[in-house]
């Protein structure tokens, strides 16, 4: 299938008008039902639709890759029936396969009402963005990936992230992205910048619309939205923003009717939330079988 240009009536068309018209987009992480409407509610021009939320609030998992593809439209399906009129980027991690799951992948979630879908060039199985120990797939093999989502896809923006920074560094980092934009990527996702100056240079150097992951208890600094709109970002998440910020405020809440056990401290990092919903047990799996 060849790609189409939506209308301003149809989820991509919206969110492509929104990047066009040049206002920083600010897309709140989702994870459940009640986010979805507090971001409607609040009047937010977008949503994202967050994997590590998913994986954490719907299955008690980390985000290591072990949520899959039908798993996650379903969310997608929830979350744009509640959006409404408000454009939904969705995490699809590495596509879930190779080239041709990757397309399956754009199908299903098109046909959820997604707006935008996020594909990032680690290896399988992939780990948050903010972790250390990634691994990445050759620029030719996310290229594949790429275009076979852009062959897919018929509204939905596509956002080609690399995470290549905490790998190779920043320079190649700027390579693929600039890869992935030659390639038809709408949006570039340069994940895990360190500093701010390193931010700048990103938005400099990247020709294509950018999109910026401020990650509460993550490594990219967390930097005022005027500054990110000066610095030419199109659309700035904040993933985990409302999940970490909940989590402290159940641990507060059930601590106060008679938990056994003292409370947890508040979670300062996304590895502490990681190890809450089980990160050490789900590495020591893979130790065990690792075979390479």
């Amino acid at each position: 299938m060849q790609a189409t240009q939506g209308s301003a009536t149809t989820p991509g068309g919206r969110l492509r008008r929104l990047i066009d018209d040049g206002e920083l987009i600010i897309a709140p992480g989702i994870f459940d039902g009640v986010t979805a409407h507090l971001v409607r509610r609040m009047g937010f021009l977008a949503g994202y639709l967050t994997g590590a939320g998913i994986a954490a609030s719907g299955f008690g998992l980390p985000d290591i890759g072990l949520v899959g593809m039908a798993e996650m439209a379903d969310r997608v399906a929830m979350a744009t029936r509640v959006l409404g009129e408000v454009p939904l980027i969705a995490d699809a991690d590495t596509g879930y396969g190779p080239p041709m799951s990757v397309a399956r992948t754009v199908r299903a979630y098109e046909q959820a009402g997604v707006a935008a879908i996020q594909l990032e060039d680690q290896a399988f199985p992939k780990r948050c963005g903010h972790l250390p120990d990634k691994e990445l797939v050759s620029t030719e093999e996310s290229l594949a990936r790429l275009g076979a989502a852009l062959e897919a896809r018929t509204d939905a923006l596509i956002i080609a992230r690399t995470d290549a920074r905490a790998v190779l560094g920043l320079d190649a980092a700027i390579e693929r992205g600039n890869a992935y934009a030659a390639a038809g990527a709408d949006i570039i996702f340069v994940e895990a910048p360190r500093t701010v100056e390193e931010m700048e240079v990103i938005a400099r150097e990247i020709s294509a619309p950018k999109l910026i992951n401020i990650v509460a208890g993550g490594l990219t600094p967390q930097i005022g939205q005027a500054v990110l709109r000066d610095l030419g970002y199109a659309v700035a998440i904040y993933p985990t923003t409302a999940l970490l910020a909940a989590t402290d405020a159940v641990t507060g809440a059930l601590s106060g009717i008679g938990a056994a056990d003292p409370a947890p401290a508040q979670v300062a990092t996304m590895e502490d939330f990681f190890r809450l919903v089980g990160l050490d047990e789900w590495f020591a799996v893979s130790e065990r079988w690792e075979t390479r």
